[in-house]
């Protein structure tokens, strides 16, 4: 009998199909996870778990008695309950390194677009507004060159965007980040801050940084006033990293010039926020690693952490090795 698993919101169909060769696979998109029958009947069989933003909570994992691994289709992996999950000796996964470049690409891009004011005179050429030949000084963007790049959170991603900014730009790199990077600061000539620092110094504030409890809410009120006031905040991390609602007062207030966002506080963003009326931000619909090649490679690399796990073995992206452990 084959063994059942579960895949959710994003397994991309060259995997799906794959594993549907193997396993018994029962696909569920964007459902009530705690109420859909269908879902916790599969759910109560259950050996692994494949896919995105899956909320794994105790009441799930009471309803899979049988699971012994998750594998998030992402690099994130704040949706797992990872001190619940190693009490139960269930491994949690994630999929880092491959979708790197992607990410620093789509951030670097945003970050770009926000200082050239590419969507609004986008939208200017389109509805017919362009009347002279050169544009007034109204519509003149920021230069990106040469200035202050400050990143928050130098993991794989950081070091990517340092790289970016670095050798294609002649930017200034300065970092904050838990520990030290010699090797950014190598490579790249970046300089370690403290947060205040950074944020005082920067033309340009990144926030790179995993959601963890340490993370969340860690730009506010008091960092947005900290930043030059025209200064460009670029979010590429999780929405929950700063609080939203602080980042619109700050760009209402002037204490900031504009923003780009690839990530909110609450996902679909809702169509009353604030931040779709202001022409000084920058949306995108949390495409960080959204191409065909990256998509297919991160599904790939979900489902080899999920057979390993399936088969009792450590899968090569384990986020919680005490479950392993536990285990063996």
């Amino acid at each position: 009998m084959k063994k059942k698993i579960i895949a959710y919101n994003r397994v991309e169909k060259p995997v799906l199909d794959d594993l549907k060769k193997k396993y018994d696979v029962r696909f569920f998109k964007n459902i009530d996870t705690k109420n859909d029958p269908e879902f916790l009947e599969h759910l109560s069989e259950s050996e692994g778990i494949i896919g995105l933003e899956l909320p794994v909570d105790a009441e799930l994992l009471d309803n899979g008695p049988n699971l012994k691994v998750i594998s998030n289709v992402s690099v994130g992996y704040n949706n797992l309950d990872l001190d619940e999950m190693t009490k139960r000796q269930i491994m949690g996964t994630n999929t880092p390194g491959v979708l790197t470049d992607t990410v620093a690409d789509t951030v670097f891009g945003i970050l770009a677009a926000t200082a050239r004011r590419i969507p609004e005179l986008d939208q200017f050429v389109k509805n017919g507004e362009w009347q002279t030949e050169a544009v007034g000084s109204e519509h003149y963007g920021i230069n990106i060159h040469h200035k202050p790049l400050g990143i928050i959170g130098m993991g794989r991603i950081g070091k990517a965007i340092a790289q970016r900014g670095h050798f294609g730009f002649d930017m200034d790199i300065l970092y904050h980040s838990r520990t030290r990077k010699p090797d950014a600061e190598q490579t790249f000539n970046a300089a370690y801050r403290t947060l205040d620092q950074l944020l005082e110094e920067s033309d340009f504030v990144c926030m790179i940084t995993p959601l963890t409890p340490e993370t969340e809410g860690m730009i506010g009120k008091r960092e947005f006033q900290k930043m030059k006031k025209s200064a460009i905040f670029i979010n590429g991390s999780r929405g929950k990293t700063i609080v939203e609602q602080d980042l619109i007062e700050a760009l209402k207030n002037g204490d900031i010039t504009a923003a780009g966002l690839d990530v909110f506080e609450n996902e679909p963003i809702e169509p009353d926020n604030p931040l779709l009326n202001m022409k000084n931000v920058v949306t995108t619909p949390h495409i960080g690693s959204s191409t065909h090649e990256t998509e297919l490679a991160m599904s790939e690399l979900a489902a080899e952490n999920l057979e390993a796990g399936l088969n009792g073995k450590r899968p090569p992206n384990l986020v919680n090795p005490a479950a392993f452990e536990k285990i063996e």
